[in-house]
């Protein structure tokens, strides 16, 4: 894929994962870890062999990795590092002509398709790459941290709100309708049957339903939280409240309660991510139970999986 002298391409395996973390976190990246990537080479419909690549150096050494993941029905969505050690040499760009060589075929048969790339905020480089593409940037995003220290006290619920736990794949087409409509009418919502997000949410390495937690008024449910763990730090997948019951604190009640949740599992730190655009106001609340934006990422789309 037109690398330079020195250096090979190759698909990604499962023993890559820390490598690949190690190229993270050397470029900067220390909100995703190999246990972010274990989850996302999961994912229903996600192929290590065809979908995904690393660059060894001379020595073996992993110092790039890029992948392509049909995320839905009709886009595909290209994601990559470079250690800063081996940039402006055209790997990026090489890998860039993998994904694009990649996105096609992942969308075979499907007569209007969008391709999006997701970068660091920070990275004129890629960005510029991306636009001599073809690609315009479309969404901001935060990664979101809050650090726990000490004990940490959830506080009571709003009143005629009662917050619990969940039971294991019984309550998980509840979890399911909740996020659905609370995310209606979100950027990027596509509505998805049940089947296939329960299956990616239960074949995740870190799926862990005694974080999830389900917001309940007289029985009836109104809210809901999932999470799970990446090393030594807690996430927040999604947090949604039903529109008719917003503003009155229970998402903030889920946050609090997951925090000590987390807490009490000795974690001293909560990430998520969130949409810096959200209509609902939600960095706004985040920042209400103490979190703060730690990284800026971008999505930059194309109405086309291939360059013109």
């Amino acid at each position: 894929m037109d690398l330079p002298s020195g250096y090979e391409l190759r698909a990604a395996t499962a023993g890559d994962a820390d490598a690949v973390a190690n190229v993270l976190a050397d470029a900067g990246q220390t909100v995703l870890d190999a246990d972010f990537l274990r989850d996302e080479w999961s994912r229903v419909g996600f192929d290590l062999a065809t979908d995904a690549w690393v660059v060894v150096d001379g020595e073996g050494t992993v110092i790039a990795y890029a992948q392509a993941l049909r995320d839905e029905p009709s886009i595909v969505e290209g994601w990559g590092v470079v250690h800063p050690k081996h940039r402006g040499r055209g790997i990026g760009a090489s890998l860039m002509n993998r994904i694009e060589q990649r996105a096609p075929e992942l969308v075979a048969g499907l007569a209007s398709v969008r391709f999006r790339h997701a970068i660091d905020a920070d990275d004129r480089a890629a960005a510029a790459m991306l636009r001599a593409r073809g690609l315009r940037r479309v969404r901001h995003f935060w990664h979101m941290r809050i650090d726990l220290v000490g004990p940490v006290e959830p506080g009571p619920a709003p009143e005629g709100i009662e917050i619990t736990g969940i039971v294991a794949l019984d309550d998980l087409p509840t979890v399911h309708a909740v996020l659905d409509e609370a995310f209606a009418d979100d950027w990027g919502h596509h509505p998805e049957p049940f089947h296939t997000w329960a299956e990616e949410q239960t074949t995740s390495p870190s799926y862990d339903p005694t974080l999830w937690l389900l917001a309940t008024v007289g029985g009836e449910p109104v809210g809901a939280l999932t999470a799970n763990i990446w090393g030594d730090r807690g996430w927040v997948n999604e947090i949604g409240v039903l529109p008719p019951h917003r503003g009155r604190g229970i998402g903030s009640a889920l946050l609090r309660l997951s925090f000590a949740t987390f807490a009490r599992r000795e974690l001293q730190s909560v990430f998520l991510n969130v949409d810096a655009e959200n209509p609902t106001g939600a960095t706004v609340l985040y920042e209400r139970v103490g979190m703060r934006i730690v990284n800026r990422w971008e999505l930059w789309e194309r109405s086309s999986v291939v360059s013109s």
